[in-house]
């Protein structure tokens, strides 16, 4: 990425997204928590002003009247910042939804570290690990706007709860426009045979631009952007094991119980090889703005490609 890559909210794709979708679909609702602006819901409101529910700042009910909703026979997409939709409400998220098998579409907004400037109560570090522990929930990152719009189709045509994980951080395009998006299932972006960098949500395009750095010196580095963490691609993760006998994972999440550890519990039962999990490094993350604290963990595309580097010699 240079200086002149257009980077693009994902929230717009999913607002986008989510007003066609309503516009067909009249079961359709959207309940937020105060967060008309920050989940970019006021032309649904607008729009629909009689289909969208805001409980103020209430995350407990936020989860608990979308439950409700899905039980009526609506298909309630509920959006909230993600540290208090995944925090404050797990118990609701737990009981509510994913144990009642609800149909409701969990949208966390501003995941990550895209609040940064806020701080440590306002990172959200830990939805993987919480929400990836409970059964019933698939649990989804897109990396650009194009898999955002395709993930968003998906989960108002699946049947069953799910967690939307969309940033704010500003990404580039990185998958084509009419991408279809299969839960589960990796998108190989850059073929290799040195090792396999895998990545999703805001970091897939560090990890690009990390292996075309790694190119630059001779290492040729497989990508696999993994935006399902659960369920995990286990297949995709099995041939980059035995395919390239080493293993870099990078996430905007704590190292402990996210996408690195997933990818972990896959190779350890299956092929053992070399891997490395970029993350935070299990602290709370300090104040800065998102892209300031990648890089300070070692994230930016010559940090990725520095321990890709130092992984190569461990597989070697």
């Amino acid at each position: 990425m240079n200086a002149q890559t257009k980077l693009y909210d994902c929230r717009d794709a999913f607002v986008g997204t989510l007003e066609a979708l309503a516009e067909a679909n009249p079961e359709i609702v959207a309940v937020c928590n105060d967060s008309v602006g920050s989940s970019k819901l006021g032309g649904f409101r607008d729009r629909w002003p009689d289909r969208l529910v805001n409980v103020g700042i209430a995350e407990q009910n936020m989860v608990g009247v979308g439950a409700g909703l899905a039980n009526g026979g609506k298909l309630p997409f509920v959006c909230g910042a993600a540290c208090f939709l995944t925090g404050r409400a797990l118990e609701q998220i737990k009981a509510d939804i994913a144990y009642s098998n609800a149909n409701v579409k969990l949208c966390g907004i501003s995941s990550g570290m895209a609040y940064g400037e806020l701080g440590p109560t306002h990172h959200s570090i830990e939805d993987f690990a919480w929400l990836r522990a409970l059964p019933n929930l698939p649990v989804i990152a897109p990396c650009d706007r194009a898999e955002t719009a395709a993930a968003t189709r998906f989960a108002a045509s699946y049947d069953g709860p799910l967690f939307l994980r969309l940033s704010r951080v500003g990404v580039p395009d990185i998958l084509p426009d009419d991408h279809e998006f299969t839960l589960g299932k990796a998108n190989r972006l850059r073929e290799g045979s040195d090792l396999t960098i895998i990545a999703n949500g805001v970091l897939t395009h560090r990890a690009l631009a990390a292996a075309d750095l790694l190119a630059g010196r001779g290492i040729e580095a497989r990508v696999l952007n993994m935006a399902t963490v659960r369920p995990i691609d286990e297949e995709a993760i099995g041939a980059a094991a035995s395919e390239t006998g080493a293993i870099l994972t990078c996430e905007e999440h704590t190292v402990f119980g996210g996408l690195g550890s997933a990818v972990a519990e896959v190779v350890v039962r299956g092929r053992p090889v070399p891997m490395e999990i970029l993350g935070v490094p299990g602290i709370f993350a300090p104040t800065g703005s998102a892209n300031f604290l990648l890089d300070e963990f070692g994230m930016s595309p010559e940090g990725i490609a520095e321990s890709a580097e130092a992984l190569l010699k461990r597989k070697a």
